[in-house]
């Protein structure tokens, strides 16, 4: 079914798996790459967008990882970081997002001297100042960050843990890890994930993307994960009995009986190869078995897509309505790692549409 893009757009939506350094404007990537010098394999913002999109149709998450050197080359000065978040914040507002959780490494900001914890405060004032802006054009949003630690470093620590504690009250709404899935397990950051129970704190793990089913039970079983992202490896444990019916195995069964959200982003999935095609993505079945399934845009700029056109690929794809695209939505909204007050909000704005 082909639903239409206005009415895609007009419907709020809450997108939880959207990298910051992923969706950056080209016309702000030109512009701060000469401020500061960086080369860049084109300097026209409509070539460049091309460049991102062709470069990350590479069926592999390490060479589609290796675009982000572009992005976060002009995301090292406060200003920029600002810059950035503010724009994230609009483009979101602009596609009709109510909420949305920004992921990033505040690790990777540091080289032009910023501290972690004054890169953290310059996203927050961005995503304060995107906010302001996109209330005063009479659209509410709510955009808070998830600071992220990259899997594989040598030796994991705790600092982006404690950092994510820290600011817990001030913009930061969880952690995560991302990265070079393959051969970094998620246990190798046990200590922080256990530092963020104690602390109450919510978090989100890397899992099933490009790796197996194993990568996502040591999220979920090892390290006690909120919500898993991408997850489509889970669709391993689901077989088809000689019957026809589907199977669903003891772990996808603990995960969905747990309604432990997967976030979903069918375009980049097909990008990185964890699924061959969006016609064999496994977003529609696990829908159907009860699956918390939501879906998420995951990097803006490399996808060439927002959150309204992935919905209207999955939408199309497996012939689905305005009613799935709402399910979806309100799927994200009760997994937001947000107050329970804030996330009623979301889903009354959500379901009244």
């Amino acid at each position: 079914m082909s639903l239409d893009p206005e009415l895609l757009r007009a419907l709020p939506k809450v997108c939880l798996h959207d990298h910051l350094d992923g969706g950056l404007r080209p016309t702000t990537i030109v512009e701060i790459a000469g401020e500061i010098g960086h080369e860049l394999p084109a300097t026209d913002p409509d070539a460049l967008r091309t460049w991102f999109v062709d470069s990350c149709n590479s069926g592999s998450l390490v060479d589609y990882l290796v675009t982000f050197d572009q992005t976060i080359a002009v995301m090292q000065r406060a200003q920029d970081l600002r810059r950035v978040a503010r724009e994230f914040v609009e483009d979101l507002a602009a596609d009709g997002v109510i909420y949305g959780e920004a992921r990033w490494a505040p690790e990777q900001h540091t080289r032009a001297g910023l501290t972690v914890a004054q890169a953290v405060e310059a996203v927050r004032d961005g995503l304060a100042e995107g906010m302001s802006a996109a209330a005063e054009r009479g659209h509410e949003i709510v955009v808070r960050q998830l600071v992220t630690a990259m899997r594989h470093v040598p030796e994991p620590t705790t600092e982006i843990a404690e950092l994510a504690v820290r600011y817990r009250n001030d913009s930061v709404a969880g952690f995560d890890i991302a990265g070079a899935e393959k051969g970094f397990p998620p246990e190798r950051f046990l200590a922080s994930f256990q530092l963020l129970r104690q602390a109450s704190a919510f978090y989100t793990i890397h899992a099933g993307e490009a790796d197996d089913l194993r990568s996502i039970w040591g999220a979920v079983c090892l390290c006690d994960a909120n919500r898993i992202g991408h997850g489509v490896a889970i669709a391993d444990d689901v077989t088809v009995a000689d019957d026809g019916h589907e199977v669903v195995g003891d772990f996808a069964a603990y995960v969905r009986d747990q309604q432990i959200a997967l976030e979903m982003c069918p375009s980049s999935n097909v990008q990185t190869a964890a699924v061959p095609s969006l016609a064999e993505h496994p977003i529609a079945r696990l829908d159907a078995l009860g699956f918390r399934v939501t879906v998420n845009s995951d990097n803006q700029l490399m996808s060439g897509t927002n959150l309204s056109r992935e919905l209207g690929l999955v939408a199309e794809q497996f012939d689905l309505g305005v009613e799935d695209c709402r399910r979806f939505a309100v799927n994200a909204a009760k997994s937001a790692f947000a107050p329970w007050d804030l996330k009623r909000r979301l889903v009354e704005r959500i379901t009244s549409f």
